[in-house]
């Protein structure tokens, strides 16, 4: 049982702009639900700021009113709402709707319209976010529950830290989430002043970025601490290429620069219990698996034969996911002789290509354009090995999904990749850490060595048997995660209160509860 609200020692509110099943586009929205469930089995209150989109308004039940935010000169007026969102059969975590219809009440999602072009007010949408994210994080707050950390998360709520950081008075500790740094939320010089902070904060040493704003290199440079989403990542980003632009910055803050992985969930993501299996399996029933690789056969019209080697892939077909260098490879890979199976959706040009692949190769290679969530299950399970050639990847979580179900995965030595799958070698076979086969740099030629060495493995069944059960008995779950992430929040509590000489982000309002 977790502990009750009372007995939370620790309090964090978390701001996302997304969260699963309420909303959700990527990774973001798993880890804000997973995440902060996690955490609150280890004692810590944490309570979510999401933005009031349709789909979110519509998916909380029990909604009440707990404060107005009508004095904010620069937004709209918008309301205050609280609700619970169910997370877990036995896990629910306390939530703050920010409803403000003239931002997020519109059809399209969080970020995009529906003809897929940013919302044209973004900085004023998310700005609003990140700005209430400061008031309840500070005595400036309406409400009587008070946080002693806020946990930010990617761009969109990365100017809290800089809020924080120009209010006079006491205020929580400040840490910033990144999650992708590609994605940096940059927007024109004015939206300094048309989002309430000082001209001053437009400086190199703050919020410019190139002679624009940057709302995540806001949340960089005044956060108290930073977390990129795996150890890894957190090296990559303090250099070029994978910096992009923000190295200097992070290598300069590496003293407040952690790497933390994400994990998966392990309820959803489990072959013993997962309804879209053909036949459900564990370590101890290993066997089994081989009635999904038929049914994946099946399914997507590939010869029926249950000894071929067969690769799996699911993703966004994109340049940063190395789909050309899987387009490089795919004759030599079916001459092996092997199969290999692909869904996904993305760049136009990698769509076409894929799909003449498979018209070409009928019975070798099958492809799926669009997201199939219970075909993306019985990929994991039915195949016998996972590609994945990312250029760059945070954190990744396919890599974590194909070692639970058994599919030892074939990944470039990259950020989260690098940090959870251990290449499969003499050494590591015999310490038992072996998982998968890493491949780099970063070249089709490295791509297609790293699968050769899966063909060769697979041929020998008693040592692929022990790779699989060693992928399958890692533990990838949230707990691990959640500890890492409680341990940072306690560094912090030194600092959570610190008396600055600035103005004030808003004034105080009476309490509520």
């Amino acid at each position: 049982m977790p502990p009750t609200p009372s007995r939370l020692a620790l309090s964090v509110l978390f701001i996302t702009s997304e969260v699963h099943p309420l909303s959700k586009t990527g990774g973001l929205g798993d880890v804000s639900a997973a995440l902060p469930a996690a955490l609150r089995q280890l004692g810590v209150d944490v309570r979510l700021l999401i933005p009031g989109y349709p789909q979110v308004l519509a998916g909380l039940k029990h909604k009440r009113k707990v404060a107005e935010l009508n004095g904010l000169a620069q937004f709209p007026p918008a309301v205050l709402l609280s609700a619970r969102l169910p997370v877990t059969a036995s896990t629910d975590v306390p939530v703050f709707i920010i409803d403000c219809p003239g931002l997020y009440r519109r059809e399209g999602g969080p970020y995009l319209d529906a003809a897929g072009h940013d919302w044209p007010d973004n900085a004023l949408r998310f700005g609003l976010l990140a700005k209430v994210g400061a008031i309840l994080a500070c005595d400036a707050s309406p409400l009587a529950w008070r946080p002693q950390v806020v946990h930010c998360n990617d761009w969109q709520s990365g100017l809290t830290p800089a809020y924080l950081h120009f209010h006079r008075g006491t205020k929580a500790a400040s840490l910033m989430a990144v999650h992708n740094l590609a994605f940096q939320g940059v927007f024109p010089p004015g939206s300094v002043t048309q989002l309430g902070l000082p001209a001053a904060s437009f400086d190199i040493n703050g919020v410019e970025y190139h002679g624009k704003m940057s709302f995540l290199k806001a949340g960089l440079y005044y956060a108290d601490h930073i977390v990129s989403v795996s150890p890894t990542y957190a090296r990559e980003i303090q250099t070029a290429p994978l910096g992009f632009g923000l190295q200097g910055l992070l290598a300069g803050r590496r003293k407040h620069l952690s790497g933390i992985i994400n994990g998966i969930d392990t309820v959803e993501w489990d072959p013993a219990t997962d309804p879209c299996l053909a036949r459900n399996y564990t370590v101890r029933r290993l066997a089994a698996k081989a009635a999904n690789k038929r049914a994946l056969q099946q399914a997507l019209g590939l010869t029926l034969d249950p000894d071929i080697l067969l690769f799996g892939a699911v993703s966004r077909f994109t340049h940063q996911k190395g789909y050309d260098l899987l387009l490089q490879v795919a004759l030599q890979l079916i001459r092996l002789p092997a199969q290999m199976v692909i869904l996904g959706n993305g760049e136009a040009a990698l769509e076409q290509q894929l799909a003449l692949l498979a018209k070409t190769h009928p019975g070798k290679i099958a492809v799926r354009i669009g997201f199939d969530e219970a075909l993306s299950h019985l990929i994991e399970a039915g195949a016998d090995s996972f590609l994945m050639p990312s250029r760059f990847e945070p954190c990744g979580l396919n890599q974590m999904y194909s070692q639970r179900y058994g599919t030892p995965p074939v990944v470039h030595a990259t950020g989260g990749l690098l940090d959870t799958v251990v290449d499969c070698t003499p050494a590591t076979l015999a310490n038992g850490s072996a998982s998968g086969f890493l491949f780099h740099p970063m070249t089709s030629g490295n791509f297609l060595a790293a699968i050769r060495r899966v063909s060769i493995t697979y041929q020998d069944k008693p040592i692929w048997r022990r790779l699989q059960k060693n992928c399958m008995t890692k533990d990838f779950s949230w707990s691990p995660s959640a500890a890492a992430y409680r341990k940072i929040y306690l560094s912090l509590l030194s600092e959570a209160a610190k008396p600055t000489h600035a103005t004030p982000i808003a004034p105080k309002r009476k309490r509520k509860t």
